[in-house]
């Protein structure tokens, strides 16, 4: 018997982000999921070794790697409309869960059941707020990125997600604000030249 889960999350790549921005680069939600697993294997990194913490490292990045992999299954749907109202963010979470289980269901037993707890996250953990940190990050580089290349149109996107991560009150993330995203607005020689 074949089974089509990993050709599905292949898929990923033809998922487009950002569908309701004009962009100066097209970003899809495979190459969005592994800088949102670096980015929040960064954060419990940094939450580990400066500041205490123990969240789960590997967990973190699994959770990571495959919150987007509905999407497969529903498309992403833009901020604000998924936020829009509490009708359509619940009735989102359900159709989310649906293809979760549809993804789940195109393994075979044993491993549907090794790769359940990362497709249907617990979105309750303190692993799991590491990943929503980390893809609001993602976002944020994103925004960066835009207006480095002159695409006003992301320029009120980066105040808002700005201060939502500066809101989030986690060290970590303050920690890699300071010290990593300056970087992400230079230029590679610039860069070189660190």
């Amino acid at each position: 018997m074949a089974y089509d889960f990993y050709a599905l999350l292949d898929r990923m790549k033809y998922i487009r982000r950002w569908s309701l921005m004009r962009s100066s680069r097209e970003e899809n939600i495979m190459e969005h999921s592994q800088q949102v697993a670096l980015f929040a294997h960064a954060l419990a990194v940094i939450d580990t070794e400066l500041f205490g913490g123990k969240p789960d490292v590997a967990k973190t990045v699994l959770y990571a790697l495959y919150h987007e992999c509905g999407e497969v299954m529903t498309g992403d749907l833009p901020t604000p409309i998924k936020y829009f109202n509490e009708g359509i963010l619940g009735a989102y979470k359900q159709l989310e869960e649906r293809a979760a289980d549809r993804l789940l269901s195109a393994l075979p037993p044993a491993l549907s059941a090794a790769l359940s707890p990362w497709v249907k996250a617990d979105t309750q953990s303190y692993e799991y707020a590491l990943v929503k940190a980390a893809d609001k990050l993602s976002a944020y580089v994103k925004c960066l990125e835009e207006r480095k290349s002159g695409n006003a149109e992301f320029k009120k996107a980066e105040e808002s997600i700005g201060g939502e991560l500066r809101a989030r009150g986690l060290p970590c993330l303050d920690y890699f604000m300071e010290h990593f995203i300056p970087a992400f607005s230079l230029t590679l020689d610039e860069l070189e030249s660190l």
